[in-house]
């Protein structure tokens, strides 16, 4: 249960702060349709803060250009607005933007063949790409406390931990212009965030069952996924 203080954008009724569509076009957003929820509202302080970052050049920079590479993936269309770009051709495009050279792939031990087409990708079109595996290090499971009895193959089987701080730490001393976050697990993925100090995106986030579509359950969480608790957002 939210706190009534709580920002709840999802929730909003209104989604004043997009603008607001007339017959003549977009016009500037009307703040004072928010509701008492909005963060605007809630929490001032800290959109203040917010706009004194994007006075720093090299942020105000990389805004701009994520800006303009947002609307390049739509087009105009006689029948409408549409979409246009995958998000690894977005990757590349935007990599060449902000003027990258080396690229670094952070990536699950499960999706090799998928870094290996991302790595050969990326290569073609003309950037250094360094890929590095989960399991890297060799470290064995017991190392971080694991039980026999908690191993996926089996408590008598060798099992490498998953090592995202060294994945991270190997991509921050070869310093990647870049490093691109590839289907690793719920849990390593934020560590490697956390020790990461290199600009960082993530192509594709670990989903075993809905082949690393996570919103998949969302859309079905009315039907075949009820048991993940659809409902109304408070």
């Amino acid at each position: 249960m939210n706190d009534q203080r709580d920002p709840v954008c999802a929730a909003c009724p209104t989604r004043a702060c997009e603008g607001q569509e007339t017959d003549s076009g977009w016009r500037a957003p009307d703040l004072e349709q928010t509701p008492a929820f909005c963060p605007m509202r809630r929490l001032p302080g800290a959109f203040e803060r917010a706009l004194a970052e994007y006075e720093k050049p090299e942020v105000r920079e990389f805004a701009r250009l994520a800006s303009i590479q947002e609307a390049e993936c739509y087009e105009h269309l006689p029948d409408g607005l549409r979409t246009r770009l995958p998000r690894v051709e977005e990757l590349i495009q935007f990599a060449r933007k902000c003027h990258y050279e080396r690229l670094g792939i952070a990536h699950c031990s499960g999706l090799m063949k998928e870094a290996r087409i991302l790595k050969g990708i990326l290569a073609r079109n003309g950037f250094q790409v360094s890929t590095i595996q989960c399991k890297t290090g060799a470290v064995p499971k017991e190392r971080i406390g694991i039980r026999p009895e908690e191993k996926i193959a089996g408590a008598a089987d060798w099992e490498s931990m998953c090592n995202p701080i060294a994945q991270a730490l190997v991509l921050n001393e070869l310093k990647v212009d870049l490093a691109i976050l590839l289907g690793l697990c719920i849990g390593h993925d934020t560590l490697f965030i956390k020790y990461c100090q290199v600009p960082l995106t993530v192509l594709a986030v670990k989903d075993r069952v809905f082949g690393h579509n996570p919103l998949a359950a969302l859309y079905l969480s009315e039907s075949y996924y009820q048991r993940l608790g659809a409902g109304r957002i408070d």
